[in-house]
């Protein structure tokens, strides 16, 4: 009995190290360009995809991939921004892949259950890094979420529907990290596909309902934080809306 318990808790214990920091990996530093490429022929300037554009160009995609798959950020050779830079490209190359693997599909809630956490799309492992096996879920919150303390990357997280964030026409890298994080976050509180904003009346988007406590790291109150970057600013006690997510497919 003691050794089955001892084997159960290593057991989990390596199962913890895997999807957290792998720090067993001795990968380096990769770079983004290829994303950027193909960020940059597909995507429009509000991040809407052109994904029969991107079918045409999977190969571009899949050596992207490839260099993603063959480096597990690490904390011995990797910086912070480094490391999140990679985890934001890869979760948004990856749903890339989801898609345009079961094309034509009208949203990304198509492809699995109905039980979050459990057989949604978000949930199916499809994802090989370093021999390693993740889904979506695992790169945003078992990792993500988890290791970086860093709100703002709700609005670079793409998961291919229209009410997401828009997904950015370049690739995020350590150096530009904080400067396109901020612009993320300007451009979804201003935009009126995911937020309507007014002083008395403002109804936000439910991703600010569903990670509320992310957000409350930052700010004194969901208000204060979304009056950092919404041009117009929420009056003080006005009570918050939240608009219905609209998940069709984020399509050109």
């Amino acid at each position: 009995m003691k050794l089955s318990l001892l084997l159960f808790f290593v057991a989990s214990f390596g199962i913890s190290c895997t999807l957290s920091g792998n720090n067993l990996s001795d990968s380096k530093p990769i770079k983004h360009d290829l994303f950027t490429q193909l960020l940059a022929k597909h995507v429009n300037s509000d991040g809407m995809v052109n994904y029969k554009g991107v079918i045409a160009d999977s190969l571009l995609l899949n050596r992207y991939l490839a260099i993603l798959e063959g480096a597990h950020p690490n904390e011995k050779n990797w910086s912070k921004d480094e490391r999140l830079a990679y985890w934001i490209n890869a979760y948004n190359a990856f749903t890339l892949r989801l898609i345009i693997r079961n094309y034509p599909v009208k949203s990304i809630k198509e492809l699995g259950g109905s039980i979050y956490r459990v057989n949604t799309a978000w949930d199916i492992k499809f994802i090989n890094i370093e021999e390693q096996k993740y889904h979506l879920n695992n790169l945003e919150n078992t990792i993500i979420r988890k290791e970086f303390t860093e709100p703002r990357i709700h609005f670079a997280l793409v998961c291919a529907a229209k009410s997401c964030p828009k997904l950015r026409n370049e690739a995020y890298t350590a150096e530009k990290l904080n400067a396109q994080l901020e612009d993320q976050a300007i451009h979804f509180f201003n935009s009126k596909l995911r937020n309507d904003i007014s002083a008395d009346n403002p109804k936000v988007s439910k991703l600010m309902d569903w990670y509320g406590g992310d957000f409350k790291v930052a700010a004194p109150t969901i208000t204060d934080y979304i009056n950092k970057y919404s041009k117009v600013k929420i009056r003080e006690g006005a009570k918050l809306g939240y608009m219905d997510y609209d998940w069709t497919l984020n399509e050109q």
